[in-house]
């Protein structure tokens, strides 16, 4: 990692992060961002310092029967209720101001779509989207959300301390009584349209961000990544490619990542003070 710039002798010290700031000021950009660019909004980050060990439940889990099923719903219908009134917080408006080539995002709380980025990729889906596991059919959350509402008097207001999780649930061992209705159209299993630990991204998804992360290459672009511990391949894989192909890759992150070995630089620093700045540099 390249040394901080000194500064003219009266003048305060140059942040830390401005060696990063001038690679990222001119150059096309791929962005991928993760739980530390919403914490912000109030949604909380699974891996940043001083957070719980936190483990979703796998798609296996999810499949095995009724009982994780009613687990899983009771938990995410408490946290939806509250997620979805999160709004985009300074770093997703900057990144929309940006406008990078692509913005791969991790996460599923469509915070980015609120804040206008227009080429987005959702990696992992969105919490708002619920499928059926059976017919496929796919509907909006906030409808499942007034039945499950309808179908649970008072549920909310039992459980409102429950801590909220990343993924849009809550901390909640009290599960048994929560009733989970089934699809309307076919009886089958409503699932988020999300994917789980345990699935695979859909091919069409990964295939789009490879492309973008490979014409970095061929545009002299820098890949930037924020607010991501990069502990799962579904990103790091994107790291990996553009330090292969000779990309200059960014991580701005509180705390340390998979991808520092191949990091140019290195920002240990919140994603919307850093992502303003970087807007108004690009401006």
């Amino acid at each position: 990692m390249a040394p901080t710039p000194s500064s003219t002798p009266g003048s305060p010290p140059a942040p830390a992060w401005t060696p990063a700031l001038r690679l990222l000021a001119d150059r096309p950009l791929v962005v991928l961002t993760g739980a530390g660019l919403s914490t912000d909004s109030g949604i909380p980050d699974y891996r940043g310092p001083g957070a719980p060990d936190r483990r979703p439940m796998t798609y296996q889990e999810f499949v095995s029967g009724p009982a994780a099923r009613q687990r899983y719903w009771a938990r995410s219908h408490l946290g939806w209720g509250r997620m979805r009134r999160a709004a985009p917080n300074p770093g997703h408006r900057a990144l929309a101001r940006i406008a990078p080539e692509l913005l791969i995002t991790q996460n599923v709380d469509g915070l980015h779509e609120q804040a206008g980025t227009p080429r987005l990729v959702a990696l992992h889906g969105r919490i708002a989207d619920v499928v059926c596991l059976g017919c496929r059919t796919t509907s909006a959350r906030a409808a499942l959300h007034d039945r499950l509402t309808e179908l649970n008097p008072g549920y909310a207001e039992r459980h409102a301390a429950a801590p909220v999780r990343p993924d849009g649930d809550v901390e909640l061992d009290d599960t048994d009584d929560f009733v989970v209705p089934p699809c309307e159209h076919c009886g089958g299993v409503l699932k988020p349209d999300v994917v789980f630990f345990g699935e695979n991204v859909p091919p069409p998804r990964v295939e789009r961000c490879y492309a973008a992360v490979e014409g970095l290459a061929r545009a002299g672009g820098a890949l930037l990544v924020a607010g991501s511990s990069l502990t799962v391949m579904s990103g790091l894989r994107f790291v990996r490619r553009a330090a292969r192909d000779g990309t200059p890759v960014v991580i701005l992150n509180r705390g340390a990542t998979r991808g520092d070995p191949l990091a140019a630089y290195t920002v240990d620093a919140g994603c919307s003070e850093f992502l303003t700045e970087l807007a108004a540099l690009r401006s």
